[in-house]
This record gives structure tokens, C-alpha cells and sequence, in this order.
């Protein structure tokens, strides 16, 4: 099998195939038969899980949903964020520094990779770029005023926008604001399931009894509760006991033994990873000003960093939540899907060939005249940012035990 070279991919990208595919076999981390649990959705439903028939090769079989599209964006992300940190991938990524500020300091670095919306988020919009609100702030307009037929600033600031989409509406325009389509779409499904039941209880070796008394939320929310009416919130006139006032409401006592036959977790043949990485989709995207060999090169940039987070994904594991680590049956192999329908091409890529991918994409795209941003972007929040952060903690820690 060859391995995916930087020709390989940019002769892909510029119109030799409509897309790159990864399909992944997995088991649960115990083996075949083993229980996994998947992702629950608060619905009035038989089960709360995604449950539906789908067509897999010749036969239609019951699968359930075990991470969704957005869910794999975001992995594919932190894998992409882990590369940046150790220095194994170089691109741009800005970040808001939340360091040194009173009481916000366990936040860290918030980046592009991680904030809801990329560098649309409001994260950014409310922090400053060299003392300017990043929106009034050049590169801040430039993203602004970015969009699919010119995405040139976009890709020179955060190109990893370009790859799993971006949609403007906090900005200046509203909904009006530019949107940049997702073009890696991955999902993880689970085949032939079949919906299991899950039982719990809990023995309290203080033998609280249910009923033992009346649980009263503390004046002082230090407290937490109490059992004394007198040292109670008040609500209405009245002490304002935590929720049904029973101790369990405040952890102590026995929990009754129950099943669960809604979200008691699925048996699965297989586990399959679907990942595509759509070529059309970014060869939709256009930089304003630039040559058909910079456009291509652009693209290719956004590809290689496609490829990179399906291989630091692999390595990042796909433990995917509590009671739901996957196994992969095999190393990580790409298709390059071509447009006649045919047989794709199978290409392997590992740790080393994706970031070195990277490296000469970019390197590729800075020749012809479309490098990413080489100097740091980072953004302090704006005071009103901080003040809001704190006014929200101030309540948080005023929140009643149980809310």
C-alpha cells in the first residue's frame, strides 16, 4: 500500500478525486458482546437513544448513533490541539488568554479549537487584540468581511475554520454573517444493536432512613442545609427545604434498587467509524487576488490538516464517554474516492507522514503567496467579559444543594 505523498494530495485536492474516506472497524474495550453506552437524549421515547434501520452493504440492520457529527468535530479538534501543543503541527491557532486574571485563571487558553464557534465565538468577539475589541481590530475585520468566494484571510488566520465550518452569527452581520460549509464529516455508529438495561442502588452504611426528616436548605450557603427551621432560607415566609426534603437530597441514605430500560446501554457487532473528508467542498472555497496554483495550494493546506486529524484522532484513543471505549480493529487507511465511481485508491498515513504533510502544504502555499499567519494570536478578555465571568460565579456559588 503506498503512502500518501504531498503530490498524491494535491493532485486530489485539484480535481483528481471528490473526496478522501476513512472507515474504521472498532470493538468495545471488552471484547465482542461487550456493553457499551451510548450518547442519551431527553425524549418521550421507547429508549433514548438514537435507534434507526440503515442500509449497510447488502442487508438492513438496527443502528445506534455513538458519537455524532458534531461530537467527532470536536475530538478532531483536540487531536489537531494536541499536535499544536507538543509542536508536531504547525498552523495558526488564536487564542484568548484567561492567565493572570483574579479568580478566571483556571481557564487557561481558550482556542479557536475550542470555542463553540471558532473564531466567530463570542469568546473572541468579547476580548481584546492588542488592547482593540478583536471585531474593530484588522484581522478582526478581515474574518468579518471573509466568506466562501474570498476565504483568504479565514485560511491565513484560522484555517482549521475552513475545515469543520463556520457560521458567523455573532458578528456584525447577524445571520447574515458568512457561513464556510463543514468538509470533515465523521460519526461513529454502532451495528446490529440491541437496546440492554442497566440496574442501580445504593446501601448507605449510616442506614439514613428516607423519611428521617425534613432536609432545609442553609441560610448561609456554606452550610448547605439544615434540619433547624430557624437557620433555613426562607421562601415565601416559609424555610425552603432542598427540593423534597428528603436526605437523599442531600446524598445521605439508601437508594431503592431499579432498572433502567431506557438508557441501560447496547450490544453491538461492530462499531464503525465513518470519516469523509469532501475535496468539492473545498474546492468551492476561493481566495480573492490569487492564482489557480496558490487556490489549489490553499486547499491543499486545509486538506493535509483533514488527514492529520484523522490520524492524531486515531492516536487520541475513542473513549468516547464513560462505559464507551472503542477499540479499532486496524491502523487507519485512506480511500481517495474519484469522481467516476470506481474503486478507490487505498493510501496509508501515519503519525509521521500526516505532520510532515502539513509541513510541506503549508510550505507549498506560502511559495505561491498564500501563507498562514506566522506570528502569535493572542487575545486577552475585554473587562466587561471579566466582570461577567464573575457576576456568573457569583451565582453559581449561591445555586441551592440538588439545582
Amino acid at each position: 500500500m503506498a503512502e500518501l505523498t504531498i503530490e498524491a494530495l494535491t493532485d486530489a485536492v485539484s480535481g483528481g478525486a471528490v473526496a478522501l474516506r476513512s472507515i474504521m472497524r472498532l470493538q468495545p474495550v471488552d471484547g465482542p458482546g461487550g456493553k457499551v453506552f451510548p450518547p442519551t437524549y431527553a425524549v418521550t421515547a421507547e429508549n433514548k437513544y438514537a435507534v434507526e434501520e440503515r442500509q449497510v452493504g447488502d442487508r438492513v440492520v438496527t443502528t445506534v448513533l455513538l458519537d455524532s457529527v458534531a461530537s467527532q468535530a470536536n475530538r478532531a479538534e483536540f487531536a489537531l490541539l494536541d499536535g499544536w501543543e507538543e509542536g508536531e503541527l504547525r498552523f495558526p491557532v488564536p487564542y484568548v488568554d484567561f492567565t493572570g486574571e483574579p479568580d478566571l485563571d483556571d481557564l487557561g487558553r481558550i482556542t479557536v479549537l475550542e470555542a463553540p464557534h471558532r473564531l466567530a465565538d463570542a469568546i473572541f468577539r468579547d476580548s481584546l487584540l492588542d488592547g482593540t475589541l478583536f471585531r474593530l481590530s484588522d484581522i478582526g475585520r478581515a474574518i468579518t468581511d471573509a466568506r466562501p468566494g474570498n476565504a483568504t484571510d479565514l485560511f491565513c488566520y484560522a484555517p482549521t475554520a475552513l475545515l469543520f465550518g463556520q457560521w458567523d452569527s455573532t458578528g456584525p452581520k447577524g445571520g447574515l454573517g458568512s457561513k464556510f460549509q463543514r468538509a470533515f464529516v465523521s460519526e461513529i455508529i454502532g451495528l446490529d444493536a440491541q437496546i440492554g438495561r442497566k440496574v442501580g442502588s445504593r446501601l448507605d452504611p449510616l442506614r439514613i432512613e428516607r423519611d428521617a426528616a425534613v432536609v432545609y436548605e442553609h441560610a448561609d450557603p456554606e452550610q448547605r442545609w439544615t434540619l433547624d427551621p430557624e437557620e433555613a432560607a426562607q421562601e415565601k415566609g416559609e424555610p425552603k427545604p432542598v427540593r423534597d426534603g428528603r436526605p437523599a437530597e442531600i446524598n445521605h441514605g439508601n437508594i431503592a434498587p431499579s432498572i433502567d430500560s431506557q438508557a441501560g446501554g447496547v450490544t453491538i457487532s461492530e462499531a464503525r467509524q465513518t470519516t469523509v473528508l469532501s475535496l468539492a467542498a473545498l474546492r468551492r472555497l476561493r481566495f480573492a487576488g490569487h492564482g489557480r496554483e496558490a487556490q489549489s495550494a490553499a486547499r491543499t493546506a486545509v486538506a493535509a490538516l483533514g488527514v492529520a486529524a484523522i490520524v492524531y484522532g486515531y492516536e487520541a484513543d475513542h473513549d468516547l464517554r464513560s462505559r464507551c471505549l472503542l477499540v479499532p480493529e486496524h491502523p487507519p487507511v485512506l480511500e481517495i474516492v474519484g469522481r467516476d465511481g470506481g474503486a478507490p485508491t487505498t493510501v496509508s498515513v501515519d503519525h509521521r507522514s500526516a505532520g510532515l504533510l502539513v509541513s510541506e502544504a503549508s510550505a507549498q502555499a506560502a511559495r505561491a503567496g498564500i501563507g498562514w499567519a506566522e506570528d502569535e494570536i493572542a487575545l486577552r478578555p475585554a473587562p466587561k467579559l471579566v466582570e461577567l465571568l464573575r457576576r456568573s460565579r457569583e451565582v453559581s456559588a449561591r445555586e441551592p444543594v440538588g439545582e
